[in-house]
């Protein structure tokens, strides 16, 4: 029963104290699950993360489901999902109620903009976490660059880019092993 309620208070902490969404709550879940608690690795975390992009639903709510049924199981990815949903649920319904009244004062609209730089810098510490992570070696980096042109040209479908880099790492990957290349690929280069 100790761990369950260990896992609510860690992912309730993070959902009330995080703000800016799954990737600004990425350096908090590595401090408290891989630091802290010592639940997950960080190369499980990015791959929670990653699958947790892919499958509906938010993000942090995802990974915070998948550590907790590493943890304890079946109840314990409940008592981690639900630690990491009450506070923002209570928070939320909390603001609805009384930012009406309170949104027009300059202290309001100032604790915002300050919320806002905030979060600005934990995306971007989650983005430099998952680039040390995500792109160990050339074929990974090269995928990463194609990626980004043919997103930002809008040349194909978002989704349809996923399936492709997934299906073009994993070819040139298998590739790579059968034909004995691996050692040049540096660390990333073999699994």
């Amino acid at each position: 029963m100790g761990d369950l309620i260990k896992l609510f208070v860690t992912f309730a902490k993070m959902g009330l104290f995080t703000f800016g969404g799954g990737y600004a709550m990425l350096p908090m879940i590595k401090r408290e699950v891989v630091e802290k608690n010592g639940w997950a690795t960080e190369d499980e975390i990015m791959d929670y993360y990653a699958i947790g992009q892919v499958t509906p639903g938010v993000i942090a709510v995802n990974t915070s489901t998948f550590v907790g049924h590493k943890v304890k199981g079946l109840v314990g990815s409940i008592a981690a999902t639900l630690g990491m949903i009450v506070p923002p649920i209570i928070i939320i319904t909390l603001i609805a109620i009384f930012l009406k009244n309170f949104s027009d004062l300059k202290v309001v609209k100032y604790a915002f903009n300050g919320i806002r730089a905030c979060v600005c810098v934990q995306v971007f510490e989650a983005i430099v976490m998952m680039a040390k992570k995500s792109l160990p070696d050339k074929i990974c980096l090269t995928i990463f660059i194609l990626v980004i042109i043919l997103s930002v040209t809008n040349i194909l479908d978002p989704t349809l880019l996923v399936v492709l880099a997934g299906v073009t790492g994993v070819i040139i990957k298998n590739f790579v092993r059968k034909t004995g290349k691996e050692h040049k690929l540096g660390s990333g280069g073999t699994k």
